[in-house]
């Protein structure tokens, strides 16, 4: 593959509390805001000609003083093009109309005014590691930096998680940047700071700024092969036809085995007599986000993927020139 030339990051925001009980974010947003001009940002180490601008943001503050998901509706799936533009009249969910303000800060959506990276916070309750969920497999930004992070933090279990939704249908706050990815760290019940957790998390952003650096600063980034897990359904709980109670847990031998191969007929739940209900697909998949506390009323009780090497190519900051093209081109875009 050719080496792609990409623009400048010049703006990066860093989001805790898009759920109000995914606390690791909440935490680490709130001690970054404590530091005025941002020790994270290394801007006494870097003499760079434009210094990399960091914003903080702690997404949904409501839904985080009751220390809840969300107050009216999830915050996180409240970023699709309908939603953000569409017209508001009756009672407003307060979460539709902070994806609005949000929209105001860190975009427009799909706007050359949006920032260049959104980096969204998350906890999981299921045994995933530390993964990277974005909407993209050939953002080469995004999977670069996801490579970066393997090679910094090689004791923790990483994934590149892919969602193949269209840039008008991707629905979560990550969706608004130019780049963006979700940085999705468990198991951690909701609620609840661990630790262990946290200062995952607390490095992980560290190394992803400190890679944005690298790159503005004209470091030459090679090409490679990395594993990329896309999703390709999602499974609910087996439940009673009439009630829609739950019948069923995961099965003992599936519990937090995420990224582990499911293969047809391995176990998938156990109904609460004691029965043992088999996965019935036609091929081997990952699950991952398995038996997700948040997911009980989305009705998933884990989400399939499809394992594939990804070639991701040699990438370079582009130069003033390149960059003044590049501007031109967009606007060009954007007029039709």
């Amino acid at each position: 593959m050719q080496m792609v030339c990409l623009p400048r990051l010049s703006r990066v925001a860093v989001c805790g509390g898009t759920h109000g009980n995914e606390l690791s974010g909440v935490y680490l947003v709130r001690e970054l805001l404590k530091v005025k001009k941002g020790v994270m940002e290394k801007e006494e180490e870097q003499e760079e000609e434009e210094p990399l601008s960091v914003l903080k943001v702690l997404s949904n503050p409501r839904a985080m003083q009751q220390c809840r998901r969300y107050v009216d509706t999830d915050l996180n799936r409240c970023f699709t093009h309908a939603t953000l533009n569409g017209l508001t009249s009756g009672t407003v969910p307060y979460e539709m109309i902070r994806s609005r303000e949000l929209n105001a800060m860190l975009g427009p959506k799909g706007r050359s005014g949006a920032v260049d990276l959104v980096c969204d916070l998350h906890n999981t309750t299921a045994n995933m590691g530390l993964c990277l969920i974005a909407y993209s497999d050939c953002d080469w930004i995004c999977l670069h930096i996801f490579r970066h992070l393997q090679r910094k933090m090689p004791d923790i279990p990483m994934r590149y998680i892919h969602f193949e939704v269209s840039n008008k249908e991707s629905y979560s706050l990550d969706s608004v940047g130019k780049h963006g990815f979700a940085m999705e760290i468990g198991p951690q019940p909701h609620g609840v700071a661990r630790s262990t957790v946290y200062t995952a998390m607390k490095a992980g952003v560290q190394h992803m700024l400190d890679w944005v650096c690298f790159f503005n600063s004209g470091t030459l980034f090679e090409g490679e092969s990395v594993d990329v897990f896309t999703m390709i359904k999602h499974i609910d709980y087996p439940r009673d036809s009439e009630t829609r109670n739950i019948t069923a847990a995961v099965h003992p031998h599936l519990q937090d085995r995420d990224f582990c191969p499911l293969h047809p007929e391995d176990p998938l739940f156990q109904t609460f007599s004691g029965e043992t209900l088999r996965y019935k697909g036609n091929e081997p998949l990952y699950p991952f986000f398995i038996n997700e506390c948040a997911y009980y009323e989305k009705g998933i009780a884990l989400s399939l993927a499809r394992k594939r090497r990804v070639l991701i190519p040699t990438i370079r900051v582009q130069t003033e020139q390149e960059q003044a093209a590049h501007v031109q081109e967009l606007a060009s875009e954007e007029e039709e």
